[in-house]
């Protein structure tokens, strides 16, 4: 019962984690498309590097099971990888980051709904329901920072809205897979799918910033920190997070990502902390709370 309790706080850890650490890789991206390299780019390179370090970390291959397995190594690969990030940047040319942000916020409810409906005893409980809806207004708060108007774009929106599913279908998929086969392997399954659908991305638009200028010292530590922090370390963890959490719980970590990017970009690009990022932030934390928390207050009231 200790070792089980140990893993289920250590996997809280790793989901906290990764969520600040993804909740500063936009820093690290702008950086790099100023120096026009484009998102399928960073994409690209990002997936390189992280599946050639797994390579490294872990050199074993593991005989696939059956077709239904490598179909699924293939779907975390397009949903996680390639089709949430093309849709989440492509949907940034149309509409405000403002909308990107609060749109991609619901990935926890829609997580939730699919575990729901494909994962067997997985149960929408109110107290995720609750927790969801108080982080979500603690997004809005954190997002808008003040601006309540909202310029809508139905085709930004809407390539929003489906990065947002996509990722929630890939944390339906890695759970359903996760238990298979070596978290290492996995993820490094992930990033070769990605990479591979991906690739036909570029048979239609420009590759973009010729491949010198990845020497450049700041491109390069960038994409070194995307590659081996962000991509295949934070995958490894969220992908175990999720195994021993589950998809629904892991994903209320998301909500975190917003807060840590206004941080980052405070610190770095000198934006200003206001009293609607401080709500949100409270708002965001106690939903996040109340949603792992809440039932087990309940049963110990009902116990007294």
């Amino acid at each position: 019962m200790k070792t089980i309790n140990k893993e289920i706080k250590l996997s809280h850890l790793m989901a906290g984690f990764t969520s600040v650490v993804w909740g500063t890789t936009l820093v690290s991206t702008k950086v790099l498309l100023q120096y026009g390299i484009t998102p399928a780019q960073i994409m690209l390179y990002r997936f390189i590097i992280a599946y050639l370090f797994l390579w490294v970390l872990y050199p074993r291959t593991h005989r696939i099971k059956s077709l239904k397995d490598e179909l699924s190594f293939l779907g975390i690969g397009f949903f996680g990888g390639t089709l949430y990030f093309l849709l989440e940047n492509t949907a940034l040319e149309f509409t405000q980051a403002t909308n990107v942000g609060l749109i991609c916020a619901t990935v926890p409810l829609l997580t939730a709904m699919l575990g729901h409906i494909f994962i067997k005893g997985v149960r929408l409980s109110r107290y995720i329901l609750i927790g969801a809806i108080i982080s979500l207004m603690g997004v809005a708060l954190v997002i808008l920072n003040g601006n309540f108007i909202l310029k809508l774009n139905p085709l930004g929106d809407f390539l929003t809205f489906g990065a947002a599913f996509s990722w929630a279908v890939y944390s339906i998929l890695i759970r359903q897979i996760s238990g298979k086969y070596n978290v290492l392997f996995i993820t490094r399954k992930l990033f070769l799918y990605g990479m591979i659908s991906l690739s036909p991305y570029f048979f239609f638009q420009p590759f973009g910033a010729p491949l010198q200028t990845v020497l450049i010292p700041e491109v390069a530590a960038n994409l070194l920190f995307l590659g081996l922090i962000a991509s295949s370390l934070c995958y490894v963890m969220w992908s175990t997070a999720i195994r021993n959490l589950g998809p629904i719980t892991t994903n209320n970590y998301i909500y975190l990502l917003p807060l840590i990017t206004m941080i980052t970009a405070a610190i770095v690009l000198d934006e200003k902390i206001t009293i609607y990022i401080l709500l949100g932030a409270l708002l965001i934390i106690s939903g996040v709370w109340f949603a792992e928390n809440g039932s087990k207050l309940l049963a110990k009231e009902r116990v007294k």
